[in-house]
């Protein structure tokens, strides 16, 4: 692997993206801290930190690059069913801390657990400011489901999600992507690709491409007022 740019706490540039490695893909910089600003910064210039418990922190931008259209979810018969169910009470930032606890006993890729102490206290934080948001699934007044991401102008970058209930991310999922859709926003960033996304629509582009999303559309005067938004989402 070759060497790559260690940042320093008190300096929040990054590399360019055209320095991210393609072995491993995206890997663009180690080192640096959590702090909002710092976070904020990344998301804006398509970087996410990506680590385990116990090493440093670890800076990526892949190519290509994972992404969800709203208007593209998929719906398949069974979830469709299950949507027009209602069975779920489906909320919007009622509990991050609770999603973000159950998203930490999850795995990325199946590659150890990457939801550290550091990096729940860190989104917590971008949480108080208005920056982080939650979906959150209820069955029976249980927390089901659900999961959290960073809201940056008209974009949104999903982080991770959970289910205790069968199928009850996907319910989370489709009425953020909903939600999202009405809210005019085009494009969810969902990092890495894997067949779960895939099977809900996910798809590839190059991390150029991506780029000019984030340059379009991450700007303050076109932000998605996330505070005006129904903290309980309407039935499907």
């Amino acid at each position: 692997m070759s060497p790559i740019p260690v940042l320093s706490r008190g300096n929040l540039d990054f590399p360019k993206l055209d320095n991210a490695l393609r072995h491993p893909n995206g890997l663009i910089a180690a080192g640096g801290d959590l702090s909002t600003d710092r976070l904020i910064a990344a998301y804006s210039q398509g970087i996410f930190p990506w680590y385990e418990e116990g090493c440093p922190i670890l800076w990526w931008s892949p190519d290509p690059r994972a992404v969800m259209f709203p208007d593209k979810f998929r719906i398949s018969r069974s979830l469709g069913r299950l949507l027009r169910q209602n069975r779920f009470e489906v909320t919007l930032n009622t509990d991050f801390d609770a999603v973000i606890k159950a998203c930490s006993g999850t795995r990325r890729n199946s590659s150890g657990t990457w939801i550290t102490a550091g990096m729940k206290d860190a989104y917590m934080a971008l949480h108080g400011i208005g920056v982080a948001h939650s979906v959150e699934c209820y069955l029976e007044g249980k927390l089901a489901g659900g999961l959290y991401g960073i809201g940056l102008g008209r974009l949104f970058f999903g982080e991770s999600m959970f289910y205790r209930e069968q199928n009850a991310s996907k319910v989370a999922f489709a009425h953020l992507a909903s939600l999202l859709k009405t809210q005019k926003c085009p494009l969810i960033d969902c990092q890495i690709s894997n067949p779960h996304l895939q099977s809900l629509g996910a798809t590839s582009i190059s991390r150029k491409r991506y780029a000019e999303y984030l340059a379009r559309h991450i700007t303050p005067d076109k932000a998605i007022d996330w505070l005006a938004l129904p903290t309980r989402l309407p039935p499907w």
